[in-house]
């Protein structure tokens, strides 16, 4: 049986706004259950374990699917997510790929995260695929490859856009956005029209560029450890 890591924000202040925030319910159960549905085996970790905290925007009605459905009547599934491993007490050995969903949680903890950042260049140096969607491609910020460089230079990734931040008007609320990071560290960014399905392969790493993307990453996940 093949197996892998979910990791998910512990971060859920929308910085200096006073609401809250956390990953987005959408980007966490559609690659799940694409996933499960499969028969892979799927840990779930965070940077303080037990209870992720959840975008309550990701809860509204104009965003659910029949995934977040799905996950809203799953009581073994709120059960196993309440209690979260603590990312410093995993490592890549025992499983074959890592996924991270996204919400706008990541661009405060997981980005900066020593031990996120350690798990994702392990994952990569031995062969094992790095998926993100959305905000997570966040987790790349400081991510580095053997040779030394940023682990998304020269290579083709995607993420939440720019203009998509604007339409949340979280623009000047973000510590950083994700498409300008990415061009930083040399990636080869791309994107389709906003909120559609998009999504980057380059070698180990997968990401998407939306909520939309987040089912369709999943499936290219399921096809690489095929």
């Amino acid at each position: 049986m093949k197996k892998v890591l979910f990791v998910l924000t512990s971060h859920d202040k929308l910085g200096d706004t006073g609401e809250k925030t956390g990953f987005w319910i959408e980007e966490f159960a559609a690659p799940y259950y694409t996933l499960h549905d499969k028969g892979i085996e799927i840990t779930i970790a965070s940077p303080k374990g037990g209870q992720p905290p959840i975008d309550p925007k990701s809860s509204a009605e104009d965003a659910q699917t029949e995934a977040t459905k799905r996950f809203n009547a799953d009581e073994a599934l709120q059960a196993k997510l309440a209690t979260t491993t603590k990312l410093s007490e995993v490592d890549q050995d025992g499983f074959d790929a890592i996924f991270y969903p996204g919400g706008h949680g990541p661009l405060w903890d997981l980005a900066e995260d020593k031990d996120s950042i350690a798990l994702i260049e392990s994952f990569y140096a031995n062969n094992k695929p790095v998926s993100a969607v959305c905000h997570a491609p966040a987790v790349f910020k400081h991510t580095k490859s053997a040779d030394g460089n940023s682990l998304v230079k020269g290579k083709k990734v995607t993420g939440f856009t720019n203009t998509e931040e604007e339409a949340v008007q979280l623009t000047d609320v973000v510590p950083f956005l994700v498409e300008d990071m990415l061009k930083e560290n040399g990636g080869i960014y791309s994107k389709g029209d906003d909120w559609g399905v998009y999504t980057q392969e380059d070698g180990l790493l997968i990401t998407g560029q939306n909520p939309a993307s987040s089912e369709k990453v999943a499936e290219i996940l399921l096809e690489r450890l095929a």
